[in-house]
């Protein structure tokens, strides 16, 4: 059945997509997965407890950052939706000028909402403890399958883009691209154009894309995907749509290499260049590296 298209007022304003960050879901894996990363590289923030009830580390950028993120034992049955989906990239997170204006503007696409959720978590630094505070707002129902798709307010972006968490021994930039399988792309991409409205995507070999600030967010064909990323993404067991890659800038593929060569992880060459970590190294998800 045909969606109708609903158009935004005029005095509701569009909402421009920039990549917040990225999550991957690790369970109650959370000690595996963050020693995982740090062997692949990436200087991790010390372990954050939300008010929610789940946990995470973090990989912070430039513009944007990685989350992983779980629960500890005894948690499992706080935020539990989360854990109904497959380990590995289940969270796709934009930037939010303002929750309410977002939560507004998603409405009036049609879009369907949560309203805006308010969370914190406790932040150590030298000078003492903060919290960090954040809204995010939600895309509600099944409208993304396998993962979330929100929107997240930073209140203290000071107390998450710490610059002395973005020096990676893995020369890491920041995140630039994202790929989502799907068999029919542009069915799984027609509710980011429903979110910011008409002439977002733009057709790509095996699917549809769209820029969110530095960051590219491919929806592809598995097919088109294993070929991208020389077959070390995971499969869709039912054929249902899932988040399953990463991309990262690097400062020196070289140094990056020879990080991933030091920590004995298996790389394979990308076409077109760079290099990819297999989805089984990296908690499930494909990480793919280039300058």
């Amino acid at each position: 059945m045909n969606q109708a298209v609903t158009t935004a007022p005029a005095n509701v304003r569009r909402i421009e997509p920039v990549l917040d960050h990225v999550v991957i879901n690790v369970l109650d894996k959370l000690d595996e997965a963050a020693a995982q990363y740090a062997r692949l590289g990436f200087q991790l923030t010390e372990r954050g407890h939300h008010s929610l009830g789940s946990s995470n580390n973090l990989a912070i950028f430039r513009e944007n950052y990685l989350e992983l993120l779980g629960y500890l034992p005894g948690r499992e049955q706080k935020r539990k939706d989360l854990w109904q989906h497959p380990a590995g990239l289940t969270g796709l997170v934009f930037k939010s000028i303002d929750p309410d204006v977002v939560h507004a503007s998603m409405q009036s696409r049609g879009v369907p909402v949560e309203a805006p959720l308010q969370f914190g978590r406790p932040v150590a630094l030298p000078e003492g403890t903060r919290d960090a505070r954040f809204a995010v707002v939600r895309i509600a129902g099944d409208a993304v399958q396998n993962g979330r798709t929100f929107f997240c307010h930073h209140y203290t972006p000071d107390l998450v883009y710490r610059s002395e968490w973005q020096a990676h021994p893995n020369g890491v930039i920041t995140v630039t691209d994202f790929v989502i399988a799907a068999k029919e792309p542009a069915r799984t991409a027609a509710l980011y154009e429903r979110m910011f409205g008409p002439g977002l995507l733009q057709p790509v070999e095996g699917g549809v894309a769209f820029r969110a600030g530095p960051a590219a967010i491919s929806i592809l064909i598995p097919a088109a995907i294993a070929v991208r990323y020389a077959d070390a993404a995971p499969k869709s067991a039912d054929g249902s749509d899932r988040m399953v890659a990463l991309g990262f800038q690097v400062r020196a593929l070289g140094a990056t290499r020879a990080v991933l060569d030091r920590a004995a992880i298996a790389t394979r060459a990308l076409p077109g260049g760079g290099i990819v970590v297999p989805y089984q190294d990296a908690a499930n998800v494909a990480l793919a590296f280039r300058e």
